[in-house]
């Protein structure tokens, strides 16, 4: 059996930016309970916080769960305490060149929206994030905009060019993530065995943007086991059956 669960956040445990509902929440209390389990997301601290702590009721099991915000270069664990372990933020000048150029893309794709919430661009410091519709756009809304990932993949294709030193990897429902090259989901799959003390072969992750481009993608460079799911309530019945074989 493996020794750490790995997922994503949204479209994996619960819709964009949206809490994780009852049924998950118990689900990873009773995995929590059983195995070390971490989460790793484009979005920062605060998401985790409102989507996934709050929800659970579990705290002694707590030391079981690491933390990953900004696609894994930003690392928490809990000791008593949530602890920052590392975080790899862009310098100032590297954070004003990326937006500049990522404001560029974005019009030069046609994809300035007539309806925003929100700021089109997140700087999280070591990771900046395109959202397409604005960072607190209804679900309703978002979930209708790129379901096929062709905007995105437009403004994608722009930013491979002018910014061909960093990665660019699309996740969400409407957002397009950019940290440094080769700080990516991988490397922050792969701060897990340095701090854990396990092997990459002994996990599992799970997660919905595990396609060519996706920014779970780069997982599939370690030895976790992968596996790609729907939606939450697809995610729900892998726990479900992992909490068979560990119980």
């Amino acid at each position: 059996m493996k020794k750490l669960i790995v997922f994503d956040l949204d479209g994996t445990l619960a819709l964009s930016k949206s809490a994780i509902d009852p049924e998950m929440a118990e689900l990873l209390n009773r995995l929590l309970g059983l195995i070390k389990v971490a989460i790793i997301s484009g979005g920062d601290w605060p998401q985790f916080q409102k989507q996934v702590l709050s929800k659970l009721t579990t705290q002694k099991s707590l030391n079981n769960l690491s933390i990953l915000p900004a696609c894994g270069t930003k690392y928490y664990q809990h000791h008593s305490r949530w602890e920052k372990l590392y975080e790899e933020n862009f310098s100032e000048q590297e954070s004003a060149n990326i937006i500049s150029l990522l404001n560029k893309a974005i019009a030069s794709a046609n994809l300035l929206p007539d309806q925003q919430w929100g700021a089109l661009i997140d700087n999280r410091g070591s990771q900046i994030t395109y959202s397409g519709l604005g960072q607190s756009a209804p679900l309703k809304e978002k979930s209708s905009w790129d379901p096929d990932f062709s905007k995105r993949k437009v403004v994608k294709g722009i930013l491979d060019k002018s910014l061909s030193d960093y990665s660019i990897t699309i996740g969400g429902a409407t957002s397009i993530d950019i940290t440094a090259k080769g700080l990516d989901k991988a490397y922050g799959i792969l701060k897990l065995p340095e701090n854990l003390g396990i092997l990459d072969t002994e996990m599992i992750f799970m997660g919905d943007a595990l396609f060519d481009g996706g920014n779970d993608q780069p997982v599939r460079k370690t030895k976790a086991v992968c596996i790609r799911v729907r939606d939450p309530e697809e995610t729900k019945r892998v726990i479900e059956g992992l909490l068979a074989l560990l119980g």
